[in-house]
């Protein structure tokens, strides 16, 4: 079976840690030149490990540029059979829920790829670091998953995540 990171390179991070919610603040950091976009979708996606697979599994983050000046995250856990679901409409009041429709919101686009014995969760955001890979120039093409995306989000919060 392919690998679910055929863009790998040196110059990219790889994560393996113990599921605990202490890592998940671990895991934010490691990623902050990354950008807050791909800080809080690892966020999110490391702490449904905690809270679906459970604390003490074995997860890897992997985090590289990817096509069209993207950046891809995945999230690796020892759970094949256990997958996400959006869920649609929570509740002002629920505590939990709005994990995957945050990134939604944020991810150009997402999914799941399983294999014997583990499954990873991924999305690509857009590189909102400054870096030379913004993707805000006119000949970037859409996305057939996200048609017309071709800026960072406006983040979490309603406001521009890229840094100046």
């Amino acid at each position: 079976m392919p690998s679910p990171f055929p863009y790998l390179t040196a110059q990219d991070l790889t994560l393996e840690l113990l599921a605990s919610p202490a890592e998940v603040s671990g895991v934010r950091r490691a990623l902050r030149s990354y950008g807050i976009d791909v800080q809080l979708c690892a966020s999110e996606l490391v702490t449904n490990v905690v809270r679906h697979v459970g604390e003490g599994v074995p997860v890897t983050v992997r985090v590289w540029r990817a096509e069209g000046g993207r950046i891809r995250l995945g999230v690796s856990d020892p759970d094949p059979r256990g997958l996400p679901v959006l869920v649609a409409g929570v509740g002002a009041e629920a505590e939990s829920g709005r994990g995957l429709a945050l990134l939604e919101a944020l991810a150009v686009r997402w999914g799941v790829e399983r294999e014997a014995g583990r499954k990873t969760v991924w999305c690509e955001v857009f590189s909102d670091a400054g870096d030379e890979t913004r993707t805000d120039t006119p000949d970037t093409p859409d996305t057939p998953e996200r048609p017309g995306r071709r800026e960072p989000s406006a983040g979490a919060l309603g406001h521009s995540s890229a840094r100046s």
